[in-house]
């Protein structure tokens, strides 16, 4: 147990703190960035903090459901979509650079709080622990939407990152779906959408 605890909190200081890296290529790689207004790049970068700390937010929510799922098919499921969310975090984090901002203050505060809804959602059985990536992940592609809709048409670098991991997220709702995902009750579903939405008023600008 005591090995656990201390590879669990190693994990969120790296993630918190640490420089993340990706196996894969940057979607964005060999592309040159194109000019912006000092308004077009603030909003940018205000996108792509967003997009990061969803990331921060990806990693603590699925380490939390990990460690209380019951089944290792599950188990295994959650570990591969936050190891692909590693590879999102290391491409906000280098277009955040890029873009001359740095990532949200509140990271720490989201990571916190993400962890303990992992653990609850682990808590109450795999059926609705997959539930609850399922309908993470669905709610994070429409947000991604949302962002190829708002971000400035010329940022090809930042649009490139948010293409590939809306795709990636696609992927793993049909991961937890096909692991026999439960749907959500609607209230859930609709606190996590207010949940959501604070992340991200927030984010944008702190």
């Amino acid at each position: 147990m005591l090995d656990t605890v201390i590879i669990e909190f190693d994990k969120g200081l790296r993630t918190l703190f640490a420089p993340a890296t990706s196996l894969r290529a940057h979607p964005d790689a060999g592309m040159e960035d194109a000019g912006m207004s000092d308004s077009e790049k603030r909003h940018a970068l205000g996108l792509m903090r967003v997009n990061h700390c969803g990331e921060v937010c990806a990693q603590a929510l699925y380490q939390g459901q990990a460690l209380t799922a019951r089944d290792p098919a599950a188990r295994e499921a959650l570990r591969e979509a936050a190891f692909e969310e590693v590879e999102h975090l290391a491409w906000t984090e280098q277009r955040i650079r890029e873009l001359g901002g740095r990532v949200s203050l509140l990271n720490p505060l989201w990571y916190a709080g993400s962890l303990a809804m992992g653990v609850t959602a682990g808590v109450l059985g795999d059926k609705w622990n997959l539930g609850f990536l399922e309908e993470t992940e669905h709610q994070v592609e429409a947000h991604l939407d949302s962002h190829l809709s708002s971000l400035p048409e010329q940022d090809l670098k930042s649009r490139a990152i948010v293409t590939q991991m809306r795709d990636d997220e696609i992927r793993h709702a049909d991961m937890a779906h096909d692991l026999g995902a439960a749907r959500l009750p609607l209230p859930v579903r609709g606190l996590m959408k207010l949940t959501a939405k604070l992340m991200t008023r927030t984010s944008y600008h702190i």
